[in-house]
């Protein structure tokens, strides 16, 4: 049945084996993203880094990812290319090797450049085919995709936790197991895009007209700054979670490497749920009001988190994690019913300005770190989901 939908290529109906295998790819590839910033405490002790050159590594990844998504998709908006997602998985493969090798901080920045160059390939035109094969079950089809990448992240800590942590970074290498499993998982995905390529070339499949934009070019620029902002509000504080996480645990709290890491697990694990309700609920109630809820409803957890004790602080950011990543499925597919025409240019724009600002976040709050203390910038980022008050201001594009 399997070979026969590939073969075939429908897009009437939604692919479900397809979506599965961009869904495992985009855990594998965020697994190994994820490897990175679990990493942080082992390479501080290793080779001595400041917070400052913490958030530079993650500032370099961050860049070598956004930079490249929107030109990604651009290009394969115009020259589609149905075997581009294991050319992606080429660089993260051989910037993990380099990063289990990694003797100083020069090769580790050229290491995380290479994973974020990796994953600058996977977004776009991973998002573009979750939404070919939806058919029409967009926010369903972007939650699974978006809930594997969420399913990965979280694995990772744990992963390090039990592999690298108590045996050294060489150990980082036996990740390349898992850049081997996405090469697996995206050969019937590249095999079904391919066959809809031929389709469309050959005509066997009925080309789409030019959708019209729901709203006039000059509202949709401004709609578009308005999700930027709402993006900015997100990933200052994912960043804070994300990257420094574990750091705080260990000096407010006391807790070991280990148990940081299945701290942050936790939070991880939260993502993921709030990634799978996001989509579906945009698909039933409409996209402004999953991202209006989910992106100021974090603002009592973050508010919270830094004045309670250990066990208060895994729910605040529980509860954080729950909220924020329900926004995310919903504003991408709401900027791309924006631009109905573009899908892996907005994908790659919206993926690498999330990447981008939260790159840019981290440098800052590590800095900030080295000057105040790891917990000072918990307090400053607390308001930053307050932001997300500017959603009112979207249009909604529901009914349209």
């Amino acid at each position: 049945m399997f070979k026969e939908n590939i073969k075939r290529a429908d897009t009437s109906r939604i692919a479900f084996p397809v979506l599965i295998a961009l869904g495992l790819s985009h855990c594998f590839n965020d697994l190994l993203q994820s490897v990175v910033s679990a990493v942080y405490p082992i390479l501080k002790d290793d080779l001595a880094l400041t917070f400052s050159e913490i958030g530079l590594i993650t500032l370099v990844y961050q860049l070598a990812s956004s930079v490249f998504q929107p030109v990604v998709g651009l290009v394969f908006d115009k020259h589609p290319l149905s075997w581009c997602l294991p050319f992606g998985m080429c660089f993260s493969t051989a910037g993990l090797v380099m990063l289990s090798q990694a003797g100083n901080f020069l090769m580790v920045l050229m290491a995380v450049a290479f994973v974020g160059i990796g994953s600058s390939v996977l977004h776009p035109e991973a998002s573009r085919i979750t939404s070919l094969a939806s058919g029409g079950r967009r926010g369903l089809a972007q939650s699974l995709f978006q809930v594997g990448g969420n399913f990965g992240t979280s694995v990772g800590p744990l992963l390090v936790a039990l592999i690298v942590a108590p045996h050294g970074m060489g150990n980082v290498a036996w990740f390349v197991v898992v850049s081997m499993l996405a090469f697996v998982a995206m050969v019937p995905i590249c095999r079904w895009y391919s066959a809809y390529l031929t389709n469309l070339k050959t005509g066997a499949a009925a080309i789409r007209p030019r959708v019209p934009r729901p709203l006039p070019m000059g509202r949709t620029v401004f709609t578009i700054f308005i999700i930027m902002l709402l993006i900015f509000s997100k990933y200052i504080y994912m960043a804070s979670l994300t990257n420094y996480y574990t750091f705080y645990l260990i000096h407010r709290f006391g807790v070991s490497v280990q148990m940081s890491q299945v701290l942050l697990f936790v939070f991880l694990v939260a993502m993921a749920i709030g990634t799978v309700v996001g989509g579906p609920v945009g698909d039933r109630y409409g996209r402004k009001t999953v991202i209006w809820v989910s992106i100021l409803g974090c603002a009592p957890f973050s508010l919270l988190m830094p004045h309670v004790g250990l066990e208060a602080t895994v729910l605040c950011s529980f509860g954080a994690g729950l909220m924020l990543s329900s926004a995310f499925p919903a504003i991408l597919l709401y900027a791309q019913e924006l631009l109905p025409n573009k899908l892996g240019m907005v994908s790659g724009l919206f993926f690498g300005f999330a990447f981008g600002v939260a790159g840019i976040a981290s440098a800052i709050l590590g800095s900030l770190a080295d000057t105040y203390g790891i917990e000072a910038i918990y307090s400053f980022c607390a308001y930053t989901p307050l932001l997300g008050v500017v959603a009112f201001m979207l249009p909604s594009l529901k009914k349209r």
